[in-house]
């Protein structure tokens, strides 16, 4: 899901955005720097994150969920619609600590998923509707405020506001999932109680990705909001 910014004329509130900006960049070198340190630490077991997760599964009693190789960096994810939990490039064959913790992970999501989690529920709901706003709530935005016309603008912004509070939702979804994941790395035994250190913090700076994504998201809102409000005063 793409993120854009409001492609008009520099004005003030412009400077609004710019903490979110920071803070996902922030986080973006963090968890890059972070999953490249431990990805060249194996775990002692010497189990690949593909062999973990297929493994966590297994003793979890789940037995529909196939667990496949998907191209890219850190592309890893699991679609509920089709059953597959995906391993990227760099995770899938790797026995490294980083490789493990994003595996775990998304074994967590698959665990929502069958305990129907409610939060990973409200977020799926939201899904459709917060990948039109991505790409229609700007442009109806812009349109209503260079026409003048008040209720497309707002309409703009009440699509937008589907788009914030998916990554909202989102928040607690991640969160939980890591905790999950690091609960099934220990009772597992896949890493020593020392692995489990490093483990931690690649998914704690993971979970920064998703705090910024937020964070982003609701100050490009607050901004949408102070042009609509400043328009509405020139009226």
């Amino acid at each position: 899901m793409r993120f854009y910014g409001v492609p008009m004329v520099y004005d003030p509130t412009m400077l609004i955005v710019i903490p979110g900006l920071i803070l996902a960049l922030w986080a973006q070198f963090r968890v890059q720097s972070i999953f490249g340190r431990f990805s060249k630490v194996h775990a002692q077991r010497g189990m690949t994150a593909a062999q973990v997760a297929e493994d966590m599964l297994r003793q979890s009693g789940i037995m529909d969920v196939q667990v496949e190789r998907v191209a890219g960096n850190l592309t890893d994810h699991y679609d509920p619609r089709t059953g597959v939990l995906s391993l990227s490039d760099t995770v899938h064959d790797s026995p490294s600590l980083a490789a493990l913790g994003v595996a775990a992970h998304e074994v967590g999501h698959v665990l929502q998923h069958y305990d129907e989690y409610a939060p990973l529920r409200l977020r799926s709901a939201f899904v459709p509707v917060a990948q039109i706003g991505s790409y229609a709530a700007v442009p109806l935005f812009i349109l209503g405020l260079l026409m003048s016309w008040e209720p497309v603008m707002w309409v703009g912004i009440m699509v937008f506001m589907a788009v914030v509070l998916f990554y909202l939702v989102t928040l607690p979804v991640e969160m939980n999932a890591s905790g999950r994941a690091i609960a099934a790395l220990e009772t597992g035994e896949y890493l020593t109680r020392e692995e489990i250190g490093p483990a931690r913090k690649v998914l704690n700076a993971a979970s920064w990705t998703y705090i910024a994504a937020a964070l982003q998201a609701f100050l490009q809102l607050l901004r949408l909001l102070l042009i609509a409000g400043g328009g509405r005063r020139r009226n």
